[in-house]
């Protein structure tokens, strides 16, 4: 995990709601609501590297990587809470 967040071709999407994200995320993430994310499939077309999916405790970001997948983005992946993708950004 830590590898794809150095990648400066990576994509943090925080599938949290928008209230969720506004009281603290991780620095640089995009805020995409799960339920939006079938209205949204375009936006995560057009990032061009990685994308790292979190939530708060790594359910939501689950389901919203099973979408992504079967909406045919492959290289999707479950970053957790956003606790642990702040300790990732602590490395």
């Amino acid at each position: 995990m830590q590898e794809l967040i150095n990648n400066p071709k990576t994509s943090v999407v925080d599938v949290r709601e928008v209230g969720e994200y506004m009281q603290g995320h991780y620095e640089g993430a995009i805020n995409i609501p799960l339920g939006t994310i079938p209205n949204q499939i375009d936006k995560f077309k057009s990032m061009e590297g990685p994308i790292i999916v979190y939530c708060r405790s790594g359910n939501r970001s689950g389901m919203a990587q099973n979408i992504l997948k079967q909406m045919g983005i492959p290289e999707v992946y479950n970053g957790g809470g956003l606790h642990d993708m702040l300790v990732y950004s602590e490395n």
